[in-house]
């Protein structure tokens, strides 16, 4: 049917019932038979214990029709022709869902060769050409249309896509129905890390709330505030910076302690088994899902070509075909006999181009990252050094510096993050792979990687540099030849870890969710609203007041992909899980932004994109070992964190080893080491000294031999030990969580066990049903037929699919922006 409206033409296409089987048969897709079996139910104690359940979550539940709590199951087999009898077919109109019919006419589509268009092959290709502008199927009708009309469109928005309905569950099951089996798995994912942090952040916060209660009892930082215990200081900075008293420092040491205790070495542990939890409750879930969703067993689908790919394969030809013409004449062309098996494809040769360019972007852009993060630090250090030199100033420098420092970092973290995106995807585009899901692959981890190095290299810098290459009074390390590296605060690099996580980590959240995914969406659907309005009218009035679904479609933004949405969650997942030692609260902020992330991602895909093509798949893909990688990384980032960033082995060996009495007194005296002031190189003195006394030697966290000893100023045994330590407790803490994350796995199966056995069992029921189909079937052959009803299906006549835009089954619309007939 040809439809135009305001200098579009709109093609819709509809398949009828023909079509429909021929194809489910071709693509095997698994349709339920007639043959119903009752799910096993669980035992008495589970069964009481999941209606007590029921009850208690009914609030939680959306009003929509679910069939994965039902008791009793269709069985499933791949449509076949041949066996008709086995289906329950009520109306053919009906059988196949809307998303079945739109994954049905796409595949179609897009084998489809079009002879006009130098034999370009598949919708795909006509749309890169610019002969089609868009290919989509069409929404259900209008979400906020009055009256009490219901279709599925309708129902997820009220049940599901506004803000108002975050407390529910998600309609899973409807999602899948209206958008597929890949995003609806991409939203059973989202749902069940939610879900997930819900624990984690309950242990967060009594983590961090330990950290409260235990502040007055903790006896360094006491140590630190008391102002009997007169501990002078070196300067800060050369000349500007005068000697300064510890107990100055009361503030940070007591915030650190929030941070920085024994709770969350317990609480690093808990996030690692947390993760490993997580994912293999996530394949339980795919399992499950795939079980109800009648996913098992089904095959990978051959998948087309890229139209880019075909594009270049083309030219190869046509340079080949031009090579072998001029070398026709003189020529044995058996020589050539060898390379017309790579004619029709791209060979690494092809690609190398590609990928040098990759190699050396990827490098460019890892060391453009480097070099933002260098130059921030040059920025905290000029500044640091800038604001020491005004009286006015220098007592809040560390505080201002870190502020800027943190805030700079994220406006980079976000420009940097648009262009990434765009930048990987000109790189694998540079690539040329050959099929769809070779492209999404390959965007996903040079996405994920540029991403990975851009967000977490300032966190990285903070938790396992800063400060270690400070050097010591007397021998500093400069920078510029005049500026010193700077220095951890008093109480250690981790409280400024906490506070760069938190603010990168809430920064990023708000930003992007306020701005980006929902700021942006609108201001283009205002732009696209306006440049319809200038336009000139060629529909008449009746038209313009009552659009067709079609062009309320076009005016959507096109659906891109779930790599945005994915990617958002994986990065998060790594600041709940790679830094957690550092910021217990993470799981709480990351738990509060996705309740609001699921109820957005539902709203944009219900209310502002074009309805995507319905895509069968069995899990997440890549986007699962991008996970399991994290999750096993973060148990190393966490032993460094605290092993070299806390103060947690320094004490534990100071408490067992150098203690007189087995506590924590005397632990500041310990960490401080002694330096002579005369020996002070000339002209870093400070000038104008205000300082009460005349100092002689003045202290600096490190483990270094006194003046007065034999090597003065060479690490000390203490350092040894504790950098002993530090590394003992890496490797113990790495293999134990390890160990533990492995038995978790090996305990926790990968397959639910009433899943396994449904599926045995339905494999069983399905092989005595066939063979008791095929016995009526033989039987009615045997008999002698009184009448020529043929079991009533035959006798039907075929209905095509309705063409109405408000009727069960709904076309595909395309939209091109000519005039002339199209064959497709």
């Amino acid at each position: 049917m040809w439809s135009k409206t305001q200098g579009s033409v709109f093609v819709r296409i509809h398949a009828p019932w023909q079509v429909l089987a021929r194809e489910a048969e071709f693509l095997k897709i698994k349709v339920p038979t007639k043959k119903m079996y009752e799910i096993k139910s669980e035992g008495c104690i589970a069964k009481k214990f999941n209606e007590i359940l029921q009850k208690l979550s009914s609030p939680l539940k959306p009003r929509v029709p679910e069939h994965s709590n039902n008791r009793m199951k269709n069985l499933s087999y791949p449509f076949s022709r041949e066996k008709m009898y086995l289906y329950h077919i009520q109306d053919k109109d009906t059988f196949f869902d809307n998303a079945t019919r739109s994954r049905i006419v796409h595949e179609i589509l897009k084998r489809t060769a079009c002879a006009r268009a130098n034999n370009t092959m598949g919708i795909n290709s006509l749309i890169a050409n610019s002969i089609y502008d868009a290919a989509y199927p069409l929404h259900d009708g209008e979400y906020d249309s009055p009256g009490d009309d219901m279709n599925d469109r309708k129902l997820l928005y009220q049940e599901w896509a506004r803000y108002g309905a975050f407390y529910k569950f998600q309609p899973i099951d409807l999602i899948r129905k209206y958008f597929g089996e890949k995003i609806g798995l991409y939203f059973a994912w989202l749902g069940l890390y939610t879900a997930f942090l819900i624990p984690s952040s309950v242990i967060g916060v009594i983590v961090f709330l330990y950290g409260c209660a235990t502040i007055e009892e903790d006896i360094p930082s006491k140590e630190m505030c008391d102002q009997q215990n007169v501990f002078i200081m070196c300067p800060l900075c050369d000349k500007s910076c005068d000697y300064w008293n510890l107990s100055s420092a009361c503030g940070t040491a007591r915030a650190s302690h929030l941070f920085d205790n024994p709770a969350t070495v317990f609480f690093s542990i808990f996030m690692a088994l947390w993760a490993t939890m997580f994912l293999e409750n996530w394949k339980r879930l795919q399992m499950r899902l795939g079980y109800f969703w009648d996913l098992t067993g089904i095959e990978e689908e051959e998948e087309h070509s890229r139209p880019e790919y075909e594009t270049k394969v083309r030219e190869k030809m046509l340079k080949k075909s031009d090579k072998l013409v001029v070398q026709k004449l003189g020529t044995n062309m058996t020589e050539h006999e060898d390379e017309d098996d790579d004619e029709d494809k791209l060979t690494w040769k092809d690609r190398f181009p590609g990928y040098l360019i990759n190699f050396v972007s990827i490098l460019f852009m890892i060391a453009l990252t480097f070099s933002i993060v260098f130059a921030v630090i040059v920025y905290r250090i000029t500044t640091a050094a800038a604001l020491s030199l005004n009286k006015d100033t220098r007592s809040n420098v560390r505080v201002t510096v870190t502020a800027t420092a943190v805030i700079i970092n994220l406006v980079v973290i976000l420009i940097l993050d648009e262009i990434y995106g765009a930048v990987a995807k000109w790189l694998t585009q540079i690539e040329v792979p050959k099929t769809e899901q070779t492209f999404e692959e390959r965007l996903i981890l040079k996405a994920f990687l540029l991403k990975f190095v851009n967000a977490y290299s300032p966190i990285f810098y903070v938790a396992f540099f800063k400060g270690r290459f400070v050097g010591r009074p007397g021998s500093y390390v400069y920078v510029f030849s005049g500026y010193r590296m700077e220095e951890c605060a008093p109480g250690g690099c981790l409280m400024e870890l906490c506070i760069q996580l938190s603010i990168i980590m809430l920064g990023k959240q708000l930003i992007q969710n306020n701005i980006f995914e929902i700021g942006v969406p609108k201001l283009k659907k205002l732009f696209r609203k306006l440049k319809d309005e200038t336009e000139p009218e060629e529909t008449d009035s009746a038209h313009s007041k009552h659009p067709e679904q079609w062009d309320l479609d076009y005016s959507l933004e096109p659906y891109t992909g779930l790599t945005p949405e994915y990617m958002e969650m994986i990065i998060q997942f790594g600041f709940v899980t790679l830094f957690v030692a550092s910021f217990p609260l993470a799981p709480v902020f990351a738990l509060l932004n996705n309740v609001i992330e699921v109820r957005l991602d539902a709203k944009k895909f219900v209310t502002e994109l074009r309805r995507p093509d319905a895509v069968r798949t069995k899990d997440i893909g890549i986007w699962f070992d991008i996970l399991s990688g994290i999750g096993k990384f973060s148990v190393i980032s966490n032993a460094f964190v605290i092993a070299i960033t806390s103060d947690f082995i320094p004490r534990l060996v100071y408490q067992y080893f150098y203690s007189h009495n087995g506590t924590l007194h005397g632990f500041v005296n310990h960490t401080l080491s002694f330096f002579n002031v005369s020996q002070l190189k000339e002209g870093t003195q400070p000038e104008n000294s205000q300082f009460d006394q005349e100092v002689q030697f003045c202290r600096f966290k490190d483990y270094r031999e006194p003046p007065w000893a034999p090597n003065p100023y060479e690490f000390s045994k203490q350092y040894w030990s504790i950098l002993s330590a530090r590394l003992a407790f890496v490797i113990i803490f790495q293999n134990l969580v390890m160990f533990l994350s492995v038995l978790v796995d090996w305990m926790i199966p990968d397959i639910p066990t009433d899943i396994s056995d449904q599926i045995k069992k339905e494999k069983s029921l399905l092989v005595d049903f066939f063979l008791k189909e095929e016995h009526e079937k033989l039987k009615l052959i045997d008999e002698p037929a009184p009448s020529s009803q043929g079991g009533g299906l035959q006798s039907r006549r075929s209905r095509s699919a309705s063409s109405a835009p408000s009727s069960q089954s709904q076309p595909g619309s395309l939209a091109s922006s000519g005039s002339q007939h199209t064959s497709v």
